[in-house]
Formats: C-alpha cells, structure tokens, sequence
C-alpha cells in the first residue's frame, strides 16, 4: 500500500492535513463549476438545436427563390448579374470567458452601411425572384454565424466540462481516499509508539523504584 511509504511523523500529518483540507476545498469548487458548465452547456445545445432548424428552413426558402428565379431567368443572365459583387462582409473574431472557458464571438462589417448594396445588378434585366433569393441568402447570413458561433462554444465547453470530470474523479476516488488512509496510518503508528513510550517509562519507573527500595 502507498501509506507504508509514508514517513509517520507529526510534521507529516500535519502537511497531510492541510493537503486533505485543500483537496476537499477543490473537490467542491470543481464540482460546481462542472455543474455550471453543463448547465450553460445544456443552454446552449437547446439554443443551436432551435437556431440550426431556423437555418435550414431559411436554406431551403432560399434554395427555393433560386428555382424561381432560374425559372424567370435564364443562367447566363442570372450568372452575369452576381458576377461583380459590390457589398463585402468581413468577419471579426473575438473571445468571452465564461467559466475560464474562452468561447469565441463573431461578428460582421459589411464594406458599405446601405443594406441594397447586396444587390450588384440592375434592375432592368432581372427578376424580382432573384432579389428575393439574394435578400434571403443576405438574411441567413447572421443566423450562419450565430450558429457557428454556438456550435463552436459547446465543443470547447464539451472538452471542459470532461476535464473538469477527470479531475473531478481523480480528487473523489484517487486523491482524497489516499489522503485520509496516509492520515489514519501515520495516527496509527503515532499512537503505537506513545503506546510503547508509555510502557517504557513505566518499566524503567519500576526499575528505579526497585533500586531505590528493593521492591
């Protein structure tokens, strides 16, 4: 066992004492911010389930603009009007702590404020099926990125919140038990040699007496 490597002095137990007293202290502070984390996991999950069937309902309406305007146009007018785009959207990446989990934030900046820069055509040869389907796909947009943004956030907490339960159980079934049976052998060993101490003394007490007055 790992208690006979343990050196049975009171300086030892003292150290092992406060090591138990720490130990615990973590113990509890990990397993409430494992608590946490899955409960802002749980949140979330409920959130990208609701936000990814959003998604591919406006997919599938977009999808179906295009048909229409496939419909009304034919490919090649269709192909040269989002040839030369004139709006651009640039994406920037920041972070959040949450539960020193640093989960990412995006966010977008169009090139241009005026929301119908998204259409790079005229009018005059197009179709308004087609400045609905841009309008969709310019609407998804946010939605993608949100969604992104979620999906992201559950797998970083989702490695977390297993580390978190590593730890967790190595300090529940590993460390503290090991801790507390290093503390009763090193109590038992000190209370065998007071033990013995006393015996000792009480013998060594007799022979003086016996000295002392032949008795």
């Amino acid at each position: 066992m790992a208690t006979t490597q343990v050196n049975p002095t009171r300086m030892e137990l003292t150290r092992l004492k406060k090591k138990l007293v720490t130990a615990t202290r973590g113990h509890k502070l990990l397993k409430d911010k494992r608590d946490e984390l899955m409960r802002r996991f749980l949140e979330l999950v409920k959130e990208n389930k609701e936000l990814r069937m959003k998604v591919e309902q406006k997919i599938s309406d977009a999808n179906k603009n295009f048909v229409l305007a496939s419909a009304a146009m034919s490919d090649e007018v269709i192909s040269a009007a989002l040839l030369a785009p004139k709006q651009e959207v640039y994406l920037d990446i920041g972070e959040k702590n949450v539960m020193s989990v640093d989960i990412p934030v995006y966010d977008i900046k169009t090139r241009t404020p005026d929301p119908n820069d998204i259409y790079s055509y005229g009018y005059a040869f197009t179709s308004s099926e087609l400045d609905d389907a841009v309008k969709s796909l310019a609407d998804i947009l946010p939605d993608m990125l949100k969604l992104a943004e979620i999906e992201k956030s559950c797998l970083m907490m989702a490695s977390e919140i297993e580390k978190t339960r590593r730890r967790v159980n190595a300090l529940e079934h590993v460390m503290i038990p090991d801790t507390k049976e290093k503390i009763r052998y090193i109590t038992m060993k000190l209370d065998e040699n007071e033990r013995s101490t006393q015996t000792r003394l009480m013998k060594v007490k007799d022979m003086m007496l016996k000295e002392a007055h032949g008795y």
